[in-house]
């Protein structure tokens, strides 16, 4: 336990309370989300690390500023939250505790998942394709004008399979170790990667920092959810907890990430679907490594399955965090 601020039995508490809150209230409008503020601040910050750099720059050249950028932006992100929360421990302890959950729910995206899952999963089940396809824009970088019913379902469900581990996993394990400033901390590397982590011709020394950063704070949340996500597919009819162990030992180490081929096995294999494929960027396809056993079709309704999948997982956890704060309070 590395917070400032408070003691395990305190962080355990804030994390439960902290999951309840999103689930209940989500990402709301107002106030401004701080993932907002923090990509103003990337773009903002990448904007001047450019200046004077020529497209022909060296690659050491770009990789030391890509640093600056990923170090200046995780550590502001902390040292920002570790001053309000200071603060407004410093005027009452629970207003400090009060800071401390809001800002913590605010790194956790579970109910938010849920709301971008169903948006496709509603128009898909209705048949009203070209409206899934655009609420597929929103959740995915690949194209999307010609895809198919089952591709539509695939990108739904990779979105949230692989958003288990980033959305809920990693910044709740930071904030039960660190409490709101290293969840925001974590944020903060999440968002930089979303950002600036690809491996185009723009990014991909400027980026690297970035996006190897994200793989190290999620390896270990990663191999947290390749023992949740068969548990939780054991709780659920129709999925198979040993299919799904099955497919994370046979498939996640062939996904490109370290990290996101593991959740989306899990939940392949517990669905008894294929994930991956071909996806298309710009006008040309990508071939994506297949994850799991093509037992039958994909189709809308493996949307809200694996939406189920999320929220059982995210309720095991829950119970986890509330029973070891009992047991060592």
């Amino acid at each position: 336990m590395i917070s400032l601020i408070y003691s395990w039995p305190e962080l355990l508490r804030i994390g439960a309370a902290a999951v309840i809150v999103d689930l209940i209230v989500g990402d709301p409008k107002w106030p401004t989300h701080p993932v907002i503020r923090m990509g103003q601040w990337i773009k903002w910050l990448e904007k001047q690390l450019r200046r004077g750099v020529h497209a022909d720059a060296k690659p050491s050249v770009l990789r030391i500023r890509g640093i600056i950028l990923t170090g200046a932006t995780v550590l502001l992100a902390w040292l920002a939250m570790t001053l309000i929360v200071l603060a407004a421990d410093a005027i009452h302890r629970w207003l400090g505790y009060a800071v401390s959950v809001w800002f913590v729910s605010t790194t956790i995206a579970v109910k938010g998942l849920k709301d971008a899952a169903m948006l496709v999963y509603r128009p898909l089940s209705a048949g009203n394709l070209p409206e899934a396809r655009k609420y597929v824009g929103y959740i995915v970088s690949r194209d999307t004008e010609h895809i198919d019913e089952p591709d539509a379902a695939r990108a739904a469900v990779e979105t949230v399979a692989e958003n288990t581990v980033d959305a809920f996993l990693s910044p709740l394990l930071f904030a039960i170790i660190g409490g709101a400033p290293l969840a925001m901390a974590y944020r903060a590397a999440n968002t930089l990667d979303s950002m600036v982590g690809y491996k185009n011709e723009k990014y991909r020394y400027f980026g690297w920092c970035s996006a190897r950063l994200d793989d190290v704070l999620n390896y270990v949340p990663a191999r947290l959810s390749a023992l949740l996500m068969p548990l939780s597919a054991l709780l659920l009819p129709g999925m198979s907890g040993r299919r799904s162990i099955q497919a994370v030992w046979k498939f996640a180490k062939k996904h490109p990430s370290p990290n996101s081929g593991i959740p989306e096995s899990a939940a392949a294999g517990a669905l008894g679907i294929e994930l991956g494929g071909i996806n298309r960027y710009f006008g040309q396809d990508s071939e994506r490594a297949r994850l799991g056993w093509p037992l039958r079709p994909l189709a809308a309704g493996d949307i809200l399955q694996t939406v189920k999948l999320l929220y059982i997982t995210t309720l095991l956890v829950l119970i986890g965090d509330i029973v070891l704060w009992w047991a060592v309070r």
